[in-house]
């Protein structure tokens, strides 16, 4: 198992030995080869939101990335894609995002459509494991991240990863300034 600098407090555990920390969708997605480089970390579900979870076990928010389900309309079709940015940054969604769905309007998916569709818990969404035909936008500085924190898909733990592993998810797409400061 890799040495994670970023793990701050908590013991990491390869994510294949410890399934019951990873939501359904995500111990589905990972592949036996990904053992050994993914990561997982346990913690105080009520210290999954990512400043508080910065603080509490000393882990850099600048390690920290985001996944937020975004949603828009074209010709009464609606389109989903999930968008991976720094957890110092935010998603460009009312113009990178907007135009690679090719939609008038994005915006952030509600929670409830968020939740049910991913499978996922509201607060621990993650790009691995999502719906086969939504795209993952992944902002450049978290595609070229050596080591990366981001939701389990549950609210109870969090995955290590690389940047390298998450450009390499299928429908990843790397895009320059998805994230604005």
């Amino acid at each position: 198992m890799r040495n994670w600098s970023i793990a701050g407090s908590l013991e990491v555990m390869p994510a294949g030995d410890r399934p019951d920390l990873l939501a359904e969708a995500v111990a589905k997605e990972l592949r036996p080869e990904d053992a050994e480089t993914v990561g997982v970390v346990e913690i105080d579900p009520d210290l999954a939101d990512t400043a508080e979870f910065c603080a509490t076990y000393g882990s850099p928010l600048s390690a920290s990335a985001n996944c937020v389900v975004v949603a828009g309309k074209r010709a009464g079709e609606l389109r989903y894609a999930a968008a991976m940015v720094l957890a110092t940054t935010r998603a460009d969604v009312n113009n990178v995002i907007k135009r690679r769905l090719d939609v008038r309007k994005a915006s952030f998916a509600p929670m409830s459509d968020a939740v049910e569709l991913t499978g996922m818990a509201y607060g621990g969404i993650t790009p691995i494991g999502l719906p086969a035909d939504w795209p993952l936008l992944l902002d450049t500085a978290v595609a070229e991240a050596p080591e990366l924190i981001i939701g389990s898909g549950l609210r109870s733990s969090k995955l290590l990863v690389t940047g390298e592993f998450l450009a390499g998810l299928p429908n990843a797409e790397v895009i320059d300034a998805l994230a604005k400061s």
